[in-house]
């Protein structure tokens, strides 16, 4: 008796265990940016999304299990010959992501290696187009042919190719050694140019600044006439002002009492003193032949006064 009952409790125990087991292996859950291709009886039945999901046991199997995220992949570096026959050693890395999970499953065995060598060969057609100058300067056409070509043929893999990039393009020793010559006898050829330019400018400027300074000083020199010659006629119309004047006071003078005789005795002194002048300057004194010319001389001055007094109160 206690050998059936231990044979009924063995049994349930193996039931409870396999029940266990089945509901593990009915549940199966999803993490997220992931896809798992379900399998039932050995063909294709659905893909799984992220989250807690019922598998039947025994009848449907898990399959394939595939990443949404974007996944990097380092294309192997690879020789590839320019357009001018020179060898170009090249790798780079692709970047793509799985958008169809059935079509990644079924469509290729491996479409990670067939991504791999359709981006290799895509790439040394590309850069058997272009000459070896061409290469380094058309890095964004090579990434975007060799992106085109891969996402067209990729497509019936599930697979949506985002971008290729170059990472390193190395060319052969010689190569780079006439590259580096070539560069370093640019740099001194855009260094003598630049040099001519700066005499050529500093010529320039040095004529400019002569040219300059020589209407400056010009301008000053015909600026400086204007004023002296203005300053002149400023200067006889004052004279002549002020002779009119004094003339004029003068005349008023002699009209006045008395005038006729104080220009009488102005006369006679200048006449004196003009005499006394010539006596200090010349060891050689002059007289007049007939000292009685000085009075006529007065008497002429006056005469002329007088016709001037006239002819002025006749004019009144």
């Amino acid at each position: 008796m206690a050998d059936v009952f231990g044979s009924l409790d063995g049994f349930w125990l193996v039931l409870v265990i396999l029940a266990i087991i089945i509901i593990i292996r009915a549940v199966a859950i999803v993490p997220q940016q992931h896809a798992w291709v379900v399998e039932r009886l050995g063909k294709y039945d659905r893909t799984l999304t992220p989250g807690p999901r019922f598998v039947i046991p025994f009848i449907e199997k898990i399959t394939y299990k595939h990443s949404l995220k974007e996944i990097p992949l380092d294309v192997p570096s690879q020789v590839c010959i320019t357009r001018d026959n020179t060898q170009l050693q090249v790798d780079g890395v692709l970047y793509f992501q799985v958008t169809d999970p059935m079509r990644a499953s079924y469509g290729s065995s491996n479409y990670i290696n067939a991504i791999t060598q359709l981006a290799q060969t895509t790439l040394r057609s590309v850069i058997g187009k272009l000459e070896l100058d061409r290469t380094f300067e058309e890095r964004e056409f090579i990434n975007s042919s060799v992106v085109s070509s891969l996402d067209e043929a990729a497509a019936n893999w599930g697979v949506k190719v985002l971008r290729y990039e170059i990472k390193d393009l190395t060319p052969p020793a010689e190569i780079l050694r006439a590259m580096q010559a070539q560069i370093t006898a640019e740099r001194e050829k855009r260094a003598l140019i630049a040099a001519s330019e700066g005499r050529r400018q500093e010529q320039i400027n040095i004529a400019t600044g002569e040219r300059e300074a020589a209407i400056a000083r010009s301008e000053g020199e015909k600026q400086a006439q204007i004023n002296k010659a203005e300053g002149e006629a400023a200067a006889t119309v004052a004279i002549a002002n002020a002779t009119a004047e004094a003339i004029t006071k003068v005349s008023q003078a002699i009209g006045q009492p008395g005038g006729l005789e104080a220009v009488n005795l102005q006369v006679a002194d200048r006449y004196v003193d003009a005499f006394s002048k010539v006596a200090k300057e010349s060891n050689t004194l002059i007289l007049p032949a007939n000292l009685s010319d000085m009075a006529g001389l007065i008497s002429s001055a006056m005469t002329v006064i007088k016709q001037h007094k006239n002819d002025g109160i006749t004019g009144d």
